[in-house]
């Protein structure tokens, strides 16, 4: 998945962990990785700081800034 991560425009965003979760797990799912937003979701529930869940999510989606992505939510 390294090289098809889908982007998600968390850059600029609502900082809130649960906003980022959704917006990353709308763009896996959108690029048909349901399975993959799941698994996401349930290893930053599991971390144990802000900087854990970031990286999480990095592992699963190229962060774009808000409004300079297309497909953005």
């Amino acid at each position: 998945m390294e090289n098809d991560k889908p982007k998600a425009a968390i850059i600029g965003a609502d900082g809130n962990v649960y906003n980022l979760i959704g917006i990353c797990s709308k763009s896996l799912k959108k690029a048909g990785y349901e399975k993959e937003a799941h698994e996401m979701s349930e290893r930053i529930f599991k971390s144990k700081s802000y900087d854990e869940a970031l990286a999480i999510m990095c592992e699963y989606i190229e962060p774009v800034e808000v409004g300079g992505y297309e497909n953005e939510y």
